[in-house]
C-alpha cells in the first residue's frame, strides 16, 4: 500500500468508527460510469459538505490489495448489484490537493509523489520517455499492462491549487495536466477506468467552454442525481436530531436552506433534496448545542473580499439577501475562477458555489440559506470596507436597540431608511418588498435571533417572528405587518388572533411589533407592546 498509490481503507474505516451516516449509494452512480465514456466524473459542493467522507468511502472500494468487503456490509451499496464486479478491482490514485496546493509547479510535485509508488508496482515504469511531462502517463500504461488493472482516479479538492494561484499561467499548469490524464484519446480509454473529483468550483472555464470538456460535471446549482449526495438529507437529520436529543425545529432553522432540484430517474419525477451542512449538524449534536460551527478564518476573509468588490449593487443585493429576500442572478457568465469575478452577477454565482447563497433554478433567485450562514454573511457586511454599507449596518443595530427600548418613531423613521435604500420603486408597493425590508432593516437581529417566517400560532400565521438564541437575553419579538392601517390595527389582529400563544413556552418577555405603510404618504408607522 502506497501513500497515493492503492492506499487502502484505513481512511474510510477511521469515519466508520465515528458517526458515519450511510452516504455510499454514490458508489453505485460511480459504478454506473466506470469503464464508459461517461466515467470521468467531477461533483463539487461547499466546504465541509461531505466531500473527503465520499472521497474516502471510493477509495477503500476501488482500491485493490485492501479486502474492504467487511467495510462495507449492511450499508447502501453492498445492496447494489454492482457490488461485487468493483469491489477493490482496481489500481486507485487517491490525491488530496490541499496537501499540495502552495507547490509553485503543482503538477510536477504530483508526478514526483506517484512515479516512485507506480515502480513500485512494476520497475521502470515510464522510464525512457522522450518527453518529462508524458513520463507519469507512460508509467501509468506500464503498471496496467504490468497488472492487468486499469486506475480509477479519486482527487478530493481539484481546485485547491486555483484556489490559491492568481495567474492563469499557474491555473492552466494544473488544467493542462489534468487534461493529459484524462483528454487523452488513446491513453485515457486504454488505462483509465473512471475518474472522480470533488471540490468548491466547477471545473474552470475559458469564455463558454469548459478545460475539461469530458467530464460530467454535478455542481450545487446542478446537482442532478447526486444532489441526495451533497450533504446531509432532512431524513438523515431528524434521525440523528432523535438520537442525540436534539430540538429539529432548530436545527432546521440553523442549518437547513439549500434546496437541491433533481430528476429521479425510474420516476422520472422531479424532487427537491434539502440539504444540510454535515460538519456543523454533527458538530451540534456531539456538543449538545446549535452554533455556527461552518465558519473558519481562512473562508471569512475571502467571503469579506467578495463582498467588498465594487460592482453595481452587489452590496445593496446582499444586504437584501440577509434580510431574507431572493436576490436576481444570472449564473451563466460566470468562468469558474475565484479569482476571475467580473461583475455583480459572477460575484453572486461565487457565493452560490461557496454555500454563502442558495441558488432558485425556478425563479433564478439567491438567497440566504440559513441562521448559520446568515450570522458569518452579516459579520461580513459589518466589517465591509464600503461607507454605505458599513452605514447599513449601523442604522440596524440602533434600530434593534430602539425597538428593545418601545422607541416606536425611531423604529418607523428606521424602517422608513431602510425601504428608501433596499428597494428599487417598481418594487416598493408591494406585500413582500414590506416583509423582504423589514428583515433587510433588523440584519442585525442575526446575533441574537433566529428568524421565522410565518409561524403558525393561534388563529393564523405570524409574519415575522424573532426568537432569541439560547441563553440570550433579548426579548422575542412577533413583527406583523399591515397596508393603508393603523399600527393599533395590527397589534389588535395579533392580540385577537392569539399569535403570541406559541412563544408562551419560551420563558422570556415577547414584545408585539405592528409595522404599517401608507401607499399614499408613503410613510411608516409603528406600535410596540408588552405581551
Amino acid at each position: 500500500m502506497g501513500m497515493y498509490v492503492n492506499p487502502g481503507n484505513e481512511g474510510f474505516k477511521r469515519m466508520l468508527a465515528d458517526e458515519y451516516v450511510d452516504k455510499t449509494g454514490l458508489i453505485a452512480l460511480v459504478n454506473a460510469v466506470v469503464d464508459t465514456p461517461s466515467g470521468l466524473v467531477c461533483s463539487t459542493r461547499p466546504r465541509r459538505f461531505g466531500k473527503t467522507f465520499a472521497a474516502e468511502s471510493l477509495v477503500a472500494y476501488y482500491t485493490c490489495g485492501a479486502d474492504s468487503r467487511g467495510l462495507f456490509e449492511g450499508l447502501d451499496i453492498s445492496r447494489d448489484p454492482s457490488f461485487e464486479e468493483h469491489l477493490n478491482a482496481y489500481n486507485v490514485v487517491h490525491l488530496d490537493m490541499t496537501v499540495f496546493r502552495g507547490a509553485d509547479d503543482v503538477a510536477a510535485v504530483v508526478r514526483a509523489a506517484l512515479l516512485p509508488e507506480l515502480r513500485a508496482l512494476c520497475p521502470g515504469a515510464g522510464e525512457g520517455s522522450p518527453d518529462p511531462s508524458l513520463e507519469l502517463v507512460s508509467a501509468l500504461a506500464d503498471v496496467v499492462a504490468a497488472t492487468g488493472r486499469k486506475f480509477v482516479f479519486v482527487i478530493d479538492e481539484w481546485d485547491a491549487p486555483l484556489r490559491e494561484r492568481r495567474s492563469r499561467e499557474s491555473q492552466e499548469v494544473w488544467v493542462y495536466f489534468l487534461r493529459l490524464l484524462f483528454k487523452n484519446a488513446t491513453f485515457t480509454p486504454e488505462a483509465i477506468a473512471a475518474c472522480y473529483m470533488t471540490g468548491i468550483l466547477p471545473i474552470v472555464r475559458y469564455g463558454t467552454q469548459s478545460a475539461l470538456s469530458d467530464f460530467d460535471e454535478y455542481t450545487v446549482l446542478q446537482p442532478s442525481a447526486y444532489a441526495p449526495y451533497v450533504g446531509l438529507t432532512e431524513a438523515e437529520v431528524e434521525a440523528l436530531a432523535a438520537r442525540y436529543g436534539m430540538d429539529m425545529d432548530e436545527l432546521r432553522c440553523w442549518y437547513d436552506g439549500y434546496e437541491l432540484p433533481y430528476v429521479d430517474k425510474t420516476t422520472r419525477e422531479r424532487r427537491v433534496v434539502r440539504a444540510y451542512a454535515p460538519y456543523s449538524v454533527m458538530r451540534a449534536c456531539n456538543r449538545g448545542e446549535v452554533g455556527p460551527y461552518w465558519v473558519s478564518s481562512e473562508a471569512f476573509a475571502s467571503l469579506r473580499t467578495y463582498v467588498d468588490l465594487d460592482f453595481d449593487g452587489l452590496q445593496q443585493a446582499v444586504v437584501q439577501a440577509l434580510g431574507g429576500a431572493g436576490v436576481r442572478v444570472d449564473t451563466h457568465s460566470f468562468e469558474n475562477s475565484i479569482h476571475d469575478v467580473a461583475n455583480r452577477d459572477d460575484a453572486l454565482t461565487l457565493l452560490c458555489h461557496l454555500g454563502y447563497l442558495c441558488y432558485d433554478a425556478d425563479t433564478r433567485t439567491a438567497r440566504v440559506p440559513n441562521e448559520e450562514v446568515r450570522a458569518e454573511l452579516r459579520q461580513a457586511v459589518a466589517q465591509s470596507r464600503h461607507v454605505e454599507v458599513a452605514r447599513i449596518v449601523r442604522e440596524s443595530d440602533a434600530l434593534l436597540r430602539a425597538t428593545w427600548d418601545l422607541d416606536e418613531d425611531a423604529v418607523a423613521e428606521g424602517i422608513s431608511r431602510a425601504h428608501d435604500n433596499g428597494c428599487a420603486p417598481t418594487f416598493y408597493n408591494d406585500e413582500q418588498a414590506l416583509r423582504a425590508v423589514v428583515k433587510s432593516a433588523y440584519i442585525a437581529a442575526a446575533d441574537h435571533y433566529a428568524t421565522i417566517e410565518e409561524l403558525p400560532s393561534g388563529r393564523g400565521l405570524a409574519d415575522v417572528v424573532y426568537l432569541p438564541r439560547r441563553g440570550d437575553p433579548a426579548p422575542a419579538l412577533l413583527v406583523e405587518l399591515k397596508w393603508d392601517r393603523s399600527p393599533e390595527a395590527a397589534i389588535a389582529q395579533v392580540r385577537d388572533r392569539d399569535y403570541p400563544a406559541v412563544l408562551r413556552g419560551w420563558g422570556g418577555p415577547i414584545l408585539l411589533v405592528g409595522v404599517t405603510y401608507d401607499r399614499k404618504s408613503k410613510r411608516h408607522t409603528c406600535r410596540i407592546e408588552e405581551a
